[in-house]
């Protein structure tokens, strides 16, 4: 193909450039240059659905943090920016459809007078209720602290107490002991580790309280909470940024443990929907190889495989965890072992390309529970100042993206057809699989290793008798070699046989004294000179 493609202007040039003999020279470059062009564009081309650039991690906004697909590619800051920018339009909206309906209630009115008073009726409740919504939706965790707050109504304050001893009652075990870590980590703030606790009380007894608002209003007093928390830490307590953020570690772990049976995965969203339909998915995909995702990883290294269940059992271990904090160092170490597990294989560091297409195999590998649910979990209620920057950022951002990627799989992700990848998605049938082991499927991994051993000393064996039968074979050549070369020899010097002659008289040297012969005068005697 690309050499029929030379031979127009090969005919046409030769013409031109037939006595230049730098013409081949030149055509032969230019013949490899674009064959190397065309390999270089068909490597890419292989990895064109895995390759994801680093900048679509990126807020899309241009702010440098990283965005999540939970907020629309947003970070958190500017979501909540975005956020609030929407629910102010949402209330401006419904004021003006307020007003609009009350315009036509008083044209109503001249029309009908009976009618007037069931629809002023009707209006007013309808005005009331929207009143009440919106200032329950503008409500935030900043109104907790405020004077008005705490000067409530102080039955409410007295059965939120008397409900608390049951709950403690109820707590488990490691809720007891976060408790009790968190009261001994602000005994070294002093006065202001009683303001923190004091605060983080009352923000539990509201959030006991409004347990039946949407999960996305509680998520949002949550960020509020952590936001004003913060802030109090840093111009009053004049806390370092370090301590701080510990501080900020042990608010979030006291509060999420909690929290945490109410808030995740809640009824009134459709989380477990999610987590079943990529649990489906991810089953559906069982015949996916690592060959088809590019995954540079050699799982027969014994050590590589080591990694890979590490990392397996380290993204389904998150769901385990109560705290987003802990479930992002899940993920975390999950990623450090794909890593170390690329670098053992490649004898090199790893790099971004790499890494996503091994994250997207330990997914599928994997398939962790409730998958989405412990996503929209920390991104709801994390901290969003780990989510925003630093190494827990980058590996949640590129666990959404290996997520997105597998619900978006096809068929020229993979480099597959579109009939292969119909057949194998319908269990028709599967990709080529390599041949059967001689082992049993149940055996031990030292008897893995053993057949693996002997297969590798069968291997040696044919290779050592390759190296003998050629060894025998450049021994025969030599002789014969030597054997020729003799024989050529000995033909030349048949036919051209060596004629020794006497030797020639040799020549006197200049410094003898043989005169006679070289007819030389005798040489100069040094005189004495009598001044």
């Amino acid at each position: 193909m690309v050499f029929s493609s030379f031979l127009p202007w090969f005919r046409e040039s030769s013409e031109l450039c037939r006595n230049s003999t730098g013409f081949l020279l030149i055509f032969l470059m230019s013949f490899f240059c674009s064959l190397a062009h065309r390999k270089k564009m068909s490597l890419k081309s292989e990895r064109r659905g895995i390759h994801v650039d680093q900048s679509e991690l990126l807020c899309k906004k241009g702010c440098g943090y990283y965005g999540n697909s939970a907020w629309q590619g947003f970070c958190s800051k500017c979501w909540r920016e975005e956020y609030q920018k929407a629910r102010q339009r949402q209330i401006q909206e419904d004021w003006e459809l307020a007003e609009r309906l009350q315009r036509e209630e008083e044209e109503a009115f001249a029309s009908s007078q009976s009618s007037q008073g069931a629809q002023s009726l009707t209006f007013s409740k309808f005005e009331g209720k929207k009143t009440n919504e919106k200032s329950r939706k503008v409500t935030t965790v900043k109104k907790f602290f405020s004077a008005s707050s705490r000067g409530g109504p102080k039955k409410e304050i007295q059965e939120a107490k008397a409900a608390s001893p049951s709950i403690n009652r109820q707590a488990s075990l490691e809720t007891d002991r976060v408790s009790k870590e968190f009261i001994e980590f602000l005994k070294t703030f002093h006065k202001t580790g009683q303001e923190i606790y004091k605060q983080t009380k009352m923000f539990l007894e509201a959030m006991h309280q409004k347990r039946e608002f949407s999960i996305e209003e509680q998520s949002e007093c949550t960020q509020d909470f952590y936001q004003h928390v913060a802030e109090r830490l840093q111009t009053r307590g004049k806390v370092p940024p370090e301590k701080m953020e510990k501080a900020m570690d042990q608010i979030e772990k006291y509060i999420m443990t909690r929290l945490y049976k109410h808030v995740f995965c809640p009824e009134t969203t459709d989380d477990e929907k999610k987590d079943l339909a990529v649990q489906k998915r991810i089953r559906a995909l069982h015949w996916v190889t690592p060959q088809m995702l590019c995954v540079p990883v050699n799982e027969e290294i014994p050590e590589v495989s080591d990694m890979v269940v590490k990392a397996i059992t380290d993204i389904i271990e998150m769901d385990s965890k109560r705290v987003p904090r802990d479930k992002l160092a899940c993920i975390t170490k999950c990623s450090k072992h794909i890593f170390n597990a690329i670098k053992i294989t490649k004898n090199e560091p790893a790099s971004a390309d790499d890494f996503l297409p091994t994250l997207i195999y330990i997914v599928l590998k994997g398939n962790p529970p409730r998958l989405q649910s412990n996503i929209q979990y920390i991104t709801r209620f994390c901290n969003p100042s780990r989510l925003m920057t630093g190494e827990d950022g980058y590996y949640f951002t590129n666990l959404c993206c290996a997520v997105a990627f597998i619900e978006k799989l096809d068929a020229q992700s993979l480099n597959l057809s579109q009939e292969d990848f119909d057949r194998y998605m319908s269990g028709q049938s599967s990709p080529k699989k390599p041949e059967s082991e001689p082992w049993a499927p149940d055996a031990c991994l030292g008897v893995q290793q053993m057949y693996k051993n002997l297969d590798l000393l069968s291997q040696l064996n044919e290779r050592q008798e390759r190296l003998m039968s050629q060894a025998k074979k450049l021994e025969k050549d030599l002789i014969d070699w030597t054997d020729g070369i003799a024989k050529e020899v000995q033909d030349i010097v048949e036919k051209y046989p060596l004629e020794i002659k006497p030797p020639s008289q040799p020549l006197a040297a200049i410094d003898s004294e043989n005169v006679e012969n070289d007819k030389l005068p005798p040489p100069l005697q040094p005189q004495v000179y009598a001044g």
